[in-house]
């Protein structure tokens, strides 16, 4: 299944996300800080949705409430609940 989740509170713009059986895929973040998210898209790639969603879940970033690792983890949630 491919999704895009539009993040909230935070410098990337869009993630698009390949899920397949309950394991990611695929990510790719446009926008937001390019290394960083590049490394947490190839780190996260083979793991099981639920996996990733409790160790990214609840990440700040700075002053912000949010990070794109947190917005990344409820796009899963959102995108589990759509399939």
């Amino acid at each position: 299944m491919q999704f895009t989740y539009f993040p909230k509170g935070v410098c990337s713009t869009k993630i698009d996300l390949e899920i397949e059986d309950g394991v990611v895929r695929h990510v790719h973040f446009t926008g937001g800080c390019d290394g960083n998210l590049k490394a947490v898209s190839a780190l996260i790639e083979g793991m099981k949705v639920e996996d990733v969603q409790k160790r990214l879940s609840g990440i700040h970033c700075g002053l912000k409430s949010t990070s794109c690792a947190d917005q990344l983890a409820r796009g899963l949630a959102q995108a589990l609940k759509e399939a």
